[in-house]
């Protein structure tokens, strides 16, 4: 089966007139963690939000939105992460006014807790949160509608997906929230995932469905697949996920929290 190469030439097309609908968007990367750290921004206001920054590039992110003259206002976090400490809290502490944004069901802090269904305004362009649960409870989709573009964190990666054996991880969970909520996009929507160890920047909604090696799978495979995987724990689990949980805030009391959730790995 092959993709559907009309549909992918149209998604070209709409990418191109992302700036012309007065979104600005930009893809930057941390190596250490193969981590892609996304801004948005909208060109009337100049209000932008940045979705998963990584702490050790908060002075590289800062840099970028003042060359660019944007009002950082959200600090989106697809999840909690277990291979990379957050750089909301360092930006809150270096931007004023500057909020950090995270699911409500992953049980973490920030100062806005978002729920499934709910919309973020900056300007004249919209965020709609899409939760994806299965790589961890609290995963959410970040969806743009009028630029078709989704934000899928480690629940969908390109050619693969996010890993479901620690963090409440659940590999049916998984499947079904791609199939139902990320899957179900128009097959033209581009898809920017959380990490890439491949060199890929970008997929969309045809190729994956049809080239994704373990989304293609049944769901029964799938889930035998996912538990075969034997995969060693991320470095930094015992530090970044306690810190993710409080925001991305680094100390005694961050650290020896969250005991419950590392004790599930």
């Amino acid at each position: 089966m092959r993709c559907n190469l009309q549909q992918i030439r149209y998604a070209h097309v709409t990418k191109l007139g992302n700036q012309a609908k007065g979104l600005l968007f930009r893809q930057l990367f941390h190596d250490a963690s193969y981590t892609y750290t996304y801004f948005l921004g909208c060109a009337k206001t100049r209000k932008a939000v940045v979705i998963d920054p990584v702490l050790e590039m908060v002075d590289r992110d800062i840099k970028f939105i003042e060359e660019m003259n944007l009002k950082l206002v959200y600090g989106l976090n697809t999840h909690v992460h277990a291979d990379h400490v957050t750089g909301t809290g360092k930006l809150k502490q270096r931007i004023p006014g500057f909020q950090s944004v995270l699911s409500k069901a992953s049980g973490g802090k920030a100062d806005m807790l978002i729920e499934d269904g709910e919309v973020i305004q900056f300007g004249e362009q919209s965020i709609h949160c899409s939760a994806t649960p299965g790589h961890t409870n609290g995963c959410m989709t970040y969806i743009l509608p009028d630029h078709s573009m989704a934000f899928t964190g480690d629940a969908l990666l390109i050619r693969a997906c996010g890993r479901t054996d620690f963090q409440q991880g659940n590999a049916g969970q998984l499947y079904d929230s791609v199939y139902k909520r990320i899957f179900s996009l128009p097959d033209h929507y581009f898809l920017y995932p959380g990490h890439d160890y491949m060199g890929f920047s970008v997929t969309t909604v045809a190729e994956e469905k049809v080239l994704n090696p373990r989304l293609t799978l049944s769901r029964d495979e799938f889930i035998n697949f996912m538990k075969e995987l034997n995969l060693k724990y991320p470095k930094l689990i015992d530090i970044a996920v306690p810190t993710n949980l409080k925001c991305g805030e680094i100390s005694k009391e961050a650290l020896q929290g969250s005991a419950e959730l590392l004790s599930k790995k």
